[in-house]
């Protein structure tokens, strides 16, 4: 959850969408996610019993749909998830500059406050992943009361149109240009399957995961779903657009401040900040162990396995993850580019898409891995549930890619609708071609493929460290 940032996608991931996709059925969006996120999680989590791997949709999906698939996934994945993590740099560089300029009078630019941001993610990302799960589970727990707190104000003071469910209507679901609603609502989600990648380091995987999944599915999604909706009906849902068009990621707070006062209002901004914070840190260690996963398959090179030996943290992936972040930072600012248009809406829904993608494949995976091995999962969570996942899951990804000029608001011929989606679609493709080449080069890599802490098995000459050791499981 402290991944899916929910302050961040109540105060800006869901003000962006109504301003930039101009659709007014986001809060419903939120909703309709996350129940195919349920019905997803119930595959998911039930494959996570028998596949336990910090490689997590790549593992799943090599298991599943055999391994040249799942290094294309897994190229997928890592594209996904630095685009999730490099694009909050521009919201969480934006919000910090705007608020030490409005409350203390300090003129700093986005890209420094977001290289500073930067730099405390790089030397975190090399410590224990105990301690900072507990950073992230006090940030969480008072940006989710705020936002509850908030929601609550908006739905008591209305607008002057009055009170309405409008915006809640499911018939927003099949109106046009409903794809970048949905996959908006998608990138607000993106986090709640780290459950899984973190699984080499749980004590109990089997049980804890699970819980963790279906809490962070059903918190977050209630909280977007109707906060969103309190939004419009602050506004009225036929100023919505307009109003989120003119005030951007301030909107939340100017709808409130006359109601709560100026000290609740700076913590929520204080809140907004360490929200954007905490899931940058979350994805970058998602990456991190991503890359840690492999490269001790030798599938990326196997100095991406090395792990600290003081912390037993993935040290090489985590490095590897900020020196991207900060070489696509530089160039955003050297190139003058908006923010939080071009990197926190335009990059962080484009890797929303790729998890979109990676969710798709891996439902479908499920299927095909429960087919082979039926043990100890009934026909509900092995088939049933899989197979209405996929549907709705490769519904909504048609959806988006077909309406994708309507999420980056930019005209239908314009060829960036079709440049975020390619770039898929060519990872993908060298994914393929590198697992070919693995097959006809380094056979015994190629067969441990998918196979995490369990690859010494079919690959006795490579790297097979684990996150952590039996005895320092936190």
């Amino acid at each position: 959850m402290a991944a899916a940032a929910p302050l961040t996608v109540t105060a800006g991931g869901a003000t962006s969408g109504f301003a930039i996709t101009e659709r007014t059925g986001i809060p419903i969006a939120y909703l309709a996610v996350a129940a195919i996120l349920a019905l997803f999680a119930v595959g998911y989590v039930a494959m996570s019993r028998h596949v336990v791997n910090a490689g997590a949709f790549y593992s799943y999906v090599a298991q599943g749909l055999g391994k040249p698939a799942g290094v294309g996934a897994a190229f997928i994945a890592v594209l996904a998830y630095n685009a999730m993590q490099i694009g909050l740099y521009g919201g969480f560089g934006a919000v910090l500059a705007g608020f030490l300029g409005d409350r203390f009078g300090i003129s700093v630019s986005w890209w420094a406050c977001a290289l500073a941001g930067w730099a405390i993610v790089a030397v975190l990302g090399v410590l224990r992943v105990d301690l900072n799960g507990r950073v992230l589970a006090v940030m969480l727990l008072a940006e989710i009361a705020v936002a509850a707190l908030f929601a609550v104000v908006m739905v008591a003071n209305p607008a002057e149109s009055g009170f309405t469910f409008s915006a809640l209507s499911p018939g927003f679901l099949f109106s046009a240009g409903i794809g970048a609603a949905l996959v908006t609502a998608v990138t607000g989600f993106v986090g709640f399957e780290a459950t899984v990648v973190f699984s080499e380091e749980t004590r109990d995987p089997r049980r804890t995961v699970a819980r963790a999944t279906f809490i962070a599915v059903a918190v977050t999604g209630l909280l977007y779903g109707l906060s969103a909706w309190a939004l419009t009906v602050a506004t009225g849902p036929d100023k919505i657009v307009a109003a989120a068009q003119e005030h951007s990621t301030e909107l939340i707070f100017t709808l409130v401040q006359p109601h709560v006062g100026q000290f609740v209002v700076d913590l929520g901004h204080l809140l907004f900040v360490t929200s954007l914070f905490a899931a940058l840190l979350s994805f970058h260690h998602t990456v991190g162990r991503y890359l840690f996963s492999l490269g001790r398959e030798q599938v990326l090179p196997a100095v991406l396995g090395r792990t600290s030996r003081r912390t037993s943290a993935p040290k090489a992936g985590s490095i590897t993850q900020s020196t991207l972040a900060l070489l696509v930072l530089l160039g955003f600012a050297a190139a003058g580019a908006d923010p939080i248009v071009h990197l926190f809406f335009w990059v962080t829904v484009s890797g929303g898409l790729g998890v979109l993608i990676l969710m798709t494949l891996t439902s479908a995976a499920v299927i095909g891995y429960f087919i082979r091995d039926r043990r100890g999962e009934n026909v509900w969570r092995r088939l049933a549930a899989p197979v209405l996942a996929t549907v709705a899951l490769g519904w909504v990804l048609y959806l988006t890619i077909d309406q994708f000029a309507v999420l980056l608001g930019v005209d239908p011929a314009s060829p960036l609708r079709w440049l975020f989606p390619a770039s898929f679609a060519v990872t993908a493709a060298l994914g393929l071609l590198w697992a070919v080449l693995l097959r006809a080069w380094r056979p015994e890599v190629y067969d441990a493929v998918g196979l995490g802490a369990n690859a010494a098995a079919a690959n006795p000459f490579g790297l097979s460290t684990p996150l952590v050791t039996e005895g320092s499981r936190a």
